[in-house]
């Protein structure tokens, strides 16, 4: 079992730790780590020394930058810090109310884009790992369908106004504040689950207590893909509802109704404001490495399992 799966196990088993510890992890300036930085402390964590203080810089670039499966440090803008930097401009224009269509495909695109790429280089990777691997086709054209379909999806509240020229303001603050909210969550699942579809169809890698491999579940796959697909659910189902509601609410705030260009800068601040707090919240609702029981495997996992419990890399 890699250092960093190793470590998760020990210190990731409540929500308070985790999110403690994610706090930490999402720091942008673990960004300037170089390559030789990550594996050097990738390789510092996997040594089996006790580390002291000093070494405490290491354990948090190595959990922040390296895949557990694979132990390669992740592409840049797909390692877990990066993803407010990245992620923040992009959901805020993605929520704003778009005078035309265009605008509304283009930042749902890149947005749904970023989405995938993170989602993909975060999977869980463990059956790959025993063979050379490279990007399938198939694999090519779901992401790629993937990104239209919720590309075009997130922006159906804009093309409904537009193109059904609806003027009624009740109708248009449904598309433009109500709709939104189950839709984010809603495209937000479906891309973890799609992106990732190729885990319960192959299996991943499930551990004994002991961090010993016992083989690879398809179960164990369909359980990591779902959890995520939700903590996803969650973070932009909520980024999306706080500042939607907080906008209807102030308008009915006095200099809120006299000055109108109040409006925008509370939606833009409060949505990266509940962003940035979600994140870590969201990867914190599930443990990263999870567990499944024995009797959920398959027949073959069962006979060679030890213990009531396995464990497997949620990804993230």
């Amino acid at each position: 079992m890699d250092p960093n799966l190793l470590y998760w196990k020990a210190e990731g088993q409540s929500f308070l730790r985790r999110l403690k510890i994610w706090v930490n992890l999402l720091n942008p300036t673990l960004l300037l780590s170089s390559d030789p930085e990550i594996q050097k402390a990738h390789s510092l964590l996997g040594s089996g020394e006790k580390l002291n203080e000093k070494d405490e810089a290491a354990l948090t670039i190595s959990l922040s930058s390296v895949h557990p499966d694979s132990g390669a440090a992740l592409p840049l803008i797909f390692r877990p810090p990066a993803l407010f930097p990245i992620s923040g401009p992009l959901v805020v224009a993605s929520l704003l109310p778009h005078s035309t269509v265009k605008p509304a495909l283009f930042w749902q695109f890149l947005l749904q884009s970023y989405s995938a790429g993170f989602n993909y280089a975060n999977r869980n990777s463990s059956s790959e790992q025993h063979q050379g691997y490279n990007i399938s086709l198939k694999q090519l054209l779901l992401i790629t369908g993937t990104v239209s379909y919720t590309t075009c999806a997130g922006a159906l509240p804009q093309i409904f106004i537009n193109r059904l020229g609806l003027r009624s303001s009740a109708v248009q603050t449904f598309f433009r504040s109500i709709l939104p909210i189950p839709l984010s969550a809603t495209l937000a699942f479906f891309n973890v689950l799609t992106v990732r579809s190729e885990e319960p169809e192959t299996g991943i890698q499930v551990f004994d207590h002991n961090g010993n491999p016992v083989g690879v579940s398809k179960a164990a796959g369909e359980k990591a893909v779902w959890e995520t697909a939700l903590s996803r659910a969650a973070l932009f189902g909520m980024t999306a509802t706080v500042p939607n509601l907080l906008v209807l609410l102030m308008k009915r705030v006095r200099p809120f109704q006299r000055n109108s260009l109040l409006v925008a800068p509370l939606r833009h601040i409060s949505t990266a404001l509940v962003l940035g707090l979600m994140i870590p919240v969201s990867f914190s609702l599930f443990p990263q490495l999870g567990t499944i029981k024995r009797e959920q495997l398959e027949e073959e996992l069962q006979a060679a399992a030890v213990g009531r419990h396995l464990f497997y890399h949620r990804g993230l």
